[in-house]
């Protein structure tokens, strides 16, 4: 049988300790170690051997999608809820998790299917209010519960289609002696809530807080757990968010939704690139570069500010950018394209709150640089792409055709890209082989010729 025994346990990470102890040693946080009840089996049961069975006689069912009706979302999701799955949502206070997840029950109940909102942080007649505010469902069922087991009971007897819990952090289970959110609470959520629906077949949504640094509260093992992890970026004071997943086992991790908030609520934005990727014509210091997220080409303006600094270390700060990948194009374009920025601090930022992760936005990043740097604007109505190599030289990027026909579509009259890009009438491509060549043509205030120099 069980046994209660004490433990201290992270509220940061997760580590247990037998004792108390003012730093923890697993993340080196000082002051996180709380105390918790813990439920030991003592190893008297005995345990039945389970029989394997060979991969390919596994029966495999094709399970429909259930749509959200929110079409962003489907796409980050990658087609749509997976029945029985456990999805994470996680993002700042105040970004919009709550007024989206709604908004998709709303279109769940209106195509005929059972949707639950279970909510333990707002009472039934405050969800009723947003409902309204936002158009939403009348079928939509609420329950404002915090206890996990009632919670649990009531999936299992009415089965709906689809639950968004909101939060997992308010869920109790009170045969444990910790506060709701603690850790042993989250992850006694989890895995319950788990168990549940894989076995009712429940599409289970968790709303999950998320600490100073942007990540999900709580124990890693509550990422792990579930089969898809969303993150939802943005500023609360923009009207721009940015939806995209960290973590899924039925579609890509690279897609990315963009919405806007409207006074109905959010709103899908279809088309990215006509929101992100305008600039003025004229203005220095900023380029088009053409990125890849998941299977979407997006255009985003990149900015780019070279200032005077009188500091030893010249600062190198990017928002929307790995920081380390802007050292780099920095070191490069000081030592093979011939832009002294030792004595100059740089600042980069991708218009619209987007982050960049992939290397074939690195060329848009040294041209805006190189445009700041010499005060001379970039070629009008341009759009580049590539990665540029620590020689100088400019690698290809993935899947060029999706990005030209991007290109196209906003009607951008010429491209600057590594060489084996394919050559186009519209837009028409320019290639280059070396960093160099392709910042002397970006800037030179008339649209390049295909050059190998």
């Amino acid at each position: 049988m069980a046994k209660l025994l004490v433990k201290y346990v992270c509220s940061e990470c997760g580590t247990a300790s037998p004792r108390w102890l003012g730093k923890c040693p697993g993340c080196g946080t000082f002051g996180t170690l709380v105390e918790e009840l813990d439920r030991v089996d003592d190893g008297r049961h005995a345990a039945v051997a389970a029989t394997p069975v060979p991969i390919g006689e596994v029966s495999v069912v094709e399970m429909e999608r259930i749509s959200t009706g929110v079409s962003e979302l489907d796409r980050v999701l990658g087609g749509g809820l997976v029945p029985a799955s456990l999805v994470l949502v996680g993002g700042e206070p105040g970004v919009g998790k709550s007024t989206l997840l709604l908004s998709a029950l709303g279109a769940v109940a209106r195509s005929g299917r059972r949707a639950l909102l279970v909510t333990g942080e707002e009472s039934a007649a405050q969800v009723s209010l947003r409902a309204a505010r936002i158009g939403g469902s009348d079928a939509v069922e609420i329950l404002a519960e915090t206890d996990l087991g009632v919670v649990c009971a009531t999936l299992e007897g009415t089965r709906p289609d689809v639950c968004v819990i909101d939060s997992v952090q308010t869920l109790h289970a009170p045969e444990l002696g910790s506060a709701p959110g603690s850790v042993a609470q989250v992850r006694e959520a989890a895995a319950r809530l788990l168990r549940v629906a894989k076995e009712s077949g429940v599409a289970t949504i968790l709303v999950g807080h998320v600490t100073k640094d942007g990540a999900v509260a709580g124990p890693r093992v509550l990422e792990h757990l579930v089969d898809c992890v969303l993150q939802f970026e943005g500023d609360r004071y923009h009207e721009h968010r940015v939806l995209r997943a960290t973590k899924n086992r039925f579609g890509s991790t690279n897609e990315l939704g963009v919405f806007e908030m409207t006074a109905g609520g959010l709103a899908g934005v279809p088309d990215p690139s006509e929101l992100f990727g305008r600039t003025r014509p004229g203005d220095v210091g900023a380029a088009v570069g053409c990125a890849l997220e998941g299977t979407r080409p997006i255009l985003l303006e990149v900015q780019a500010l070279v200032s005077p600094t009188d500091l030893a270390m010249p600062r190198r700060v990017g928002t929307g950018v790995d920081p380390k990948r802007l050292a780099m194009i920095v070191a490069v374009l000081g030592r093979h394209a011939g832009v002294a920025l030792g004595n100059a601090d740089v600042f980069v930022n991708v218009a619209g709150g987007v982050r960049i992760e992939e290397p074939g936005a690195d060329l848009a990043v040294a041209l805006a640089i190189g445009s700041a740097a010499r005060g001379v604007a970039t070629v009008e109505g341009a759009a580049v792409f590539g990665e540029i190599g620590l020689t100088g030289r400019l690698r290809p990027a993935a899947q060029a055709e999706r990005r030209l026909d991007e290109c196209s579509k906003l009607g951008v009259a010429v491209v600057l890209a590594p060489e084996s890009t394919p050559e186009r009438s519209s837009p028409r491509v320019a290639c280059f082989d070396t960093l160099r060549a392709a910042l002397r043509a970006g800037l030179a205030g008339a649209a390049p010729d295909r050059d190998a120099a």
